[in-house]
């Protein structure tokens, strides 16, 4: 049997609507009177991965998931693995311990309600824990997920968690432990500073051109032996969306280069080997083991 392959493919299904870019010009409150776009996004997205003959990680927000479950069985009809993402897709920055715990557990009792299985995976809204919000990793120990994948080693204003390790490793807290698998990233040397690079997903495969992901990827397999993860939302294969008024870094953030986005996932596809990210994990273990100590908070103002 031959080994599994190396690089863990993931999807965040999600609305073009929940994207934090948004969070400020469209209210919750409204997504159910939006053109929904996520079910057709999806489907195509599982119709390219199916032409590559590839499976992934698909993290399903708990909002799309109820309003949508033959989508969810769908997915994982096609064989790929179905974590969660949350059921809100709100900044963990933005909820109290007690208001993440019911995101989280609500979220994974629907998905493994709707699937059958163990949910064992988690990816929060926009890589929202920090140090600031480090806490949340007690929670999803102790609600039972195995694995993360929401701790960015970079400088963000959205997010990130700077010198946490950039590789799969082993998070030690208290109450227990968790596997983690960081977005890639790809440091390089600029002057007198060392720059932690995003990389392998979402925008940043829109933002910096094909050859320089290649590129990239390739020197942390060469030089590194490192395992990427790469990340993209159905939403962005779908560069026909309703565009939404907001300021121009949303705007720029949301929209760059959408109409490019599926030929340079193709082009990942053609020349790298994927697996679902709880696959890899389970290859690449024993790992490391690292602590993010940072106690939980009494309280935090919603």
């Amino acid at each position: 049997m031959s080994d599994p392959p190396s690089n863990a493919l993931t999807v965040d299904v999600e609305d073009y609507y929940h994207v934090s870019a948004f969070e400020s010009v469209i209210a919750p409150g409204t997504w159910d009177g939006l053109e929904s776009r996520v079910e057709a996004n999806t489907r195509r997205a599982l119709d390219l991965l199916a032409a590559y003959k590839l499976a992934a990680t698909f993290f399903v927000l708990g909002w799309v998931a109820k309003r949508h479950p033959d989508l969810v069985r769908a997915v994982q009809a096609a064989g790929h693995e179905i974590a969660c993402h949350g059921f809100q897709h709100r900044r963990i920055l933005f909820q109290t311990p007690e208001a993440f715990r019911r995101d989280v557990a609500s979220a994974k009792a629907l998905l493994e309600d709707i699937t059958g299985q163990p949910i064992r995976g988690y990816r929060a809204p926009s890589y929202s824990i920090t140090p600031a919000t480090a806490w949340a990793l007690d929670i999803l120990i102790e609600e039972g997920f195995a694995y993360d994948s929401s701790v960015f080693p970079v400088v963000h204003d959205l997010y990130g968690f700077p010198g946490a390790p950039p590789y799969p490793h082993c998070i030690a807290r208290p109450c227990g432990k968790i596997l983690e698998f960081p977005p890639t990233t790809l440091r390089l040397n600029f002057l007198v500073r060392s720059l932690a690079l995003p990389i392998a997903g979402g925008g940043y495969l829109r933002l910096f051109p094909g050859w320089f992901t290649r590129w990239g990827l390739a020197r942390l397999a060469r030089d590194e032996g490192r395992p990427c993860a790469v990340y993209f939302h159905p939403w962005e294969i779908d560069p026909g969306q309703p565009r939404i008024k907001a300021g121009w870094k949303s705007r720029f953030r949301h929209y760059y280069n959408l109409e490019k986005m599926e030929r340079r996932l193709r082009d990942l596809f053609e020349n790298m080997a994927f697996a679902p990210m709880g696959m890899v994990l389970a290859a690449l273990e024993p790992l490391p083991v690292f602590s993010l100590e940072r106690p939980l908070p009494a309280s935090r103002l919603s």
